[in-house]
């Protein structure tokens, strides 16, 4: 495993069952956030390289067997997929740690048997999902096919990589599609051997594809304008979502998004401090606050709003920074040096809009290996205004903001007053106002008494500009199907 970690790898294009340099031999380097050492030279996909994929993976939905294999085999090789990632889960959870700088413990204990769960989950799902009949006296009966789309366009972020395209590529592949998928730029790992897994499990070649690269004038355009595409799944910025929706326009694209967040984690009078403190501390610094479900904007009953911030600030100097291969690291650094200097601007930001600073706010001191690391310390501000800016906007990093609030209805002001609804949290002992207040939070997700809880039968998708569409369950069903009614006549 130590020479997983310490060799340059070369990341090519996987096209067509097989890996592909750059026609142009076009390449970016990847860099270790925690170090800043060279981890890898990636080929960059260019506008021939993304035809390829996009006609091999066109090839492969009308002519080759994926489509039309039994359900039963189909969901077997996908579950096979997911067998293979538990059997390398400690190479890939060391890729990703080394790649995004999240914690090893956390990408090994959770984040890869989610990813292999998601997998099993959505083959399990879509083999034993019922098919729906209408009988119509004794004279004609209705039955509905779900048949897939065609090729699917997988686009997905750099802060959970592996577990968040696998959320994606269950249903797309269980339901009969094909797919092409492009993983964010700096974190190309792990994402990058999904090509060979699917098909070491017996999925035909061009079925599954992955091309490297960036976003406007690249391969991320070269995707969501191609013609041969048929449907687009992306998670990432809310800017972005609004460019590939214009470059879908054209063909009429499906899509299916979840943008960005800005969760209000409300914590009323009657909350168990010690379940709300210990949960909304990881929900606020889990993958150094770089989740689009954090609760990086939490709102505190004015009564209990002294006590809990003495002992959130207390539990967040705790957390222990440092280097993500370490068991014992509770967070590590930023994923780039472009996200340190967005993420590290809110402080001064903060400074300018008189936030109180109550810890954090600086770079930690740590081992010299780790000195030119993009490492911020756990940050927590007090602003009593929650139109500020650090209260409003995708921070995306480590820095958390309380706000105080008198009364329930205040609570519901502040928590619907940004542009965002991807998700929110209550804490309360009052199973009424739980109800009522987790129904008046315009947003996707409402967790009560605890954070990131994931059902993947249960619908997941933002309001407002949190996203478009729903996944999960039939949900995801629906979007990567096309519903196919057939009325025979039984006289």
């Amino acid at each position: 495993m130590a020479e997983v970690l310490s060799r340059v790898r070369e990341i090519k294009l996987f096209i067509d069952g097989h890996y592909r340099a750059s026609s142009e031999n076009k390449t970016f380097e990847v860099y270790n956030p925690a170090t800043q050492e060279l981890i890898a030279n990636v080929h960059e996909a260019t506008k021939e390289d993304v035809d390829r994929a996009c006609q091999a993976a066109r090839r492969a939905f009308e002519e080759g067997p994926w489509r039309t294999m039994t359900v039963k085999e189909r969901c077997a090789k996908v579950r096979r997929m997911a067998e293979i990632i538990m059997e390398r889960k400690e190479e890939l959870a060391r890729l990703e740690a080394l790649d995004v700088g999240k914690p090893f413990s956390v990408a090994y204990e959770f984040e890869i048997p989610r990813a292999a769960h998601n997998l099993s989950f959505f083959a399990d799902f879509i083999e034993h999902h019922p098919s729906e009949m209408y009988p119509m006296e004794e004279e004609f009966l209705n039955y509905t096919r779900y048949e897939p789309v065609g090729v699917a366009a997988l686009i997905t972020p750099w802060n959970l990589p592996f577990m968040l395209t696998t959320w994606k590529l269950g249903p797309c592949l269980a339901t009969g599609n094909t797919a092409v998928i492009k993983p964010a730029e700096p974190t190309p790992l792990t994402v990058s051997l999904l090509g060979e897994i699917a098909k070491e499990a017996g999925i035909p070649d061009g079925v599954v594809n992955v091309v490297q690269g960036f976003g406007p004038n690249s391969t991320g355009e070269f995707m969501t304008t191609h013609p041969e595409v048929d449907l687009i799944s992306f998670t990432g910025e809310t800017s972005t979502g609004k460019a590939i929706m214009k470059n879908g326009a054209d063909t009429l694209k499906r899509v299916s998004f979840e943008l960005g967040g800005k969760a209000a984690n409300i914590v009323f009078e009657d909350a168990d401090l010690d379940k709300a403190i210990p949960t909304s501390i990881r929900a606020a610094f889990l993958n150094s606050g770089q989740v689009c479900l954090a609760g990086s904007r939490i709102l505190v009953q004015r009564s209990i709003f002294d006590e809990f911030v003495d002992r959130f600030a207390a539990a967040a100097r705790q957390l222990k920074v440092g280097d993500p291969q370490d068991s014992s690291t509770n967070m590590g650094p930023l994923v780039s040096k472009e996200h340190y200097e967005k993420v590290t601007s809110y402080l001064q930001i903060a400074e300018s809009e008189h936030s109180t600073l109550i810890c954090g706010g600086k770079r930690p001191e740590l081992t010299e290996y780790l000195k030119d690391g993009y490492y911020l310390e756990p940050t927590v501000f007090v602003q009593e205004d929650p139109h500020a800016r650090i209260c409003q906007e995708e921070i995306f990093g480590p820095i958390v903001t309380l706000i105080p609030f008198d009364t329930e209805e205040e609570a519901l002001q502040i928590a619907n007053s940004t542009q965002y609804g991807l998700n929110g949290v209550v804490w309360t002992d009052n199973l009424q106002r739980a109800h009522r207040v987790a129904s008046k939070v315009r947003a996707g997700t409402i967790w009560v008494n605890c954070w990131f809880v994931r059902d993947l039968r249960v619908p997941f998708g933002g309001f407002k500009k949190s996203g478009i569409g729903r996944e999960g369950g039939h949900h995801s069903l629906e979007f990567f199907t096309e519903a196919k009614t057939i009325c025979l006549a039984l006289r």
